[in-house]
């Protein structure tokens, strides 16, 4: 399970106010503290800082880099702001994201073929929210179409399914877990990933709804997550239920956490 910390986004108070206060301390701590937790790529996103996000984004992408050997999750709703970062990569990132829709897909695609990254798809066109499961299997066919004829190796894409919240469509999970097991049925060699707090917004107890549904992810083949590795018992969830579905072999991955101090 391929987990990419969530933490340093700007939509966050805390990190827009560091970025703006160019604290550097603060946001070398959140990569630090995400790192120790077992992170494995670190996503980072100014998008909130319109007219400065590139500046910004790569004042960020320096003062993480300066502590953690990770790779970093490019995060930006601005192709341009993404090409600006790249140069500046000490490892091969992961670009967040691209999509169907023209201008985005046209923006993003070159960049991951120059630069030979990975990507995030989301199952997202202009014309469909891809609500269903039929429509977001349908959405990621046309992505891996698409983006392997483009060039793109099926182990570098990752198909986003997109769960919305349970508090506005109570059956959104359930398409968004359905979809991740045909997706990974009909595409063996693809990935599958989710930002699973959309799934809890405007409910209480939001982090039991976050860890429910990661479980339910993991059953149906889920292998990579944009989490906040530092919240203990989700990162046990994690480890956990890829250990009782049989992707964690003679236990030693779990072990290793236990081990290590991250499970709860």
């Amino acid at each position: 399970m391929l987990i990419i910390a969530e933490r340093i986004n700007a939509s966050r108070k805390t990190i827009a106010q560091a970025i703006a206060a160019a604290d550097r301390a603060f946001i070398q701590e959140e990569a630090k503290s995400q790192t120790l937790a077992g992170a494995q790529y670190i996503d980072v996103n100014a998008g909130t800082f319109v007219g400065e996000e590139k500046e910004k984004l790569q004042w960020v992408v320096e003062a993480v880099q300066e502590v953690t050997e990770l790779p970093l999750c490019i995060d930006s709703p601005d192709a341009e702001v993404i090409k600006a970062m790249l140069p500046l990569l000490k490892k091969t990132p992961i670009i967040n994201s691209i999509n169907l829709e023209p201008s985005r897909y046209d923006g993003i695609l070159p960049l991951v073929l120059e630069y030979k990254t990975k990507v995030i798809a989301l199952c997202q066109a202009e014309d469909s929210m891809a609500e269903t499961t039929e429509e977001k299997v349908t959405l990621a066919g046309r992505l891996v179409e698409k983006l392997t004829a483009a060039g793109v190796a099926l182990d570098d894409l990752y198909l986003d399914p997109l769960v919305y919240p349970l508090s506005t469509n109570p059956q959104s999970a359930v398409a968004t877990l359905n979809a991740i097991e045909e997706i990974m049925k009909r595409f063996p060699g693809v990935h599958t990933v989710c930002g699973l707090t959309n799934v809890s917004y405007g409910l209480p107890a939001r982090k039991a709804v976050n860890r429910a549904f990661l479980a339910a992810a993991i059953t149906k083949g889920l292998d990579s997550a944009i989490i906040d590795p530092t919240d203990k018992l989700l990162y046990t969830m994690l480890k956990a239920s890829t250990l009782v579905v049989g992707k964690d072999n003679f236990c030693m991955d779990y072990i290793r956490a236990f081990r290590e101090g991250r499970l709860e």
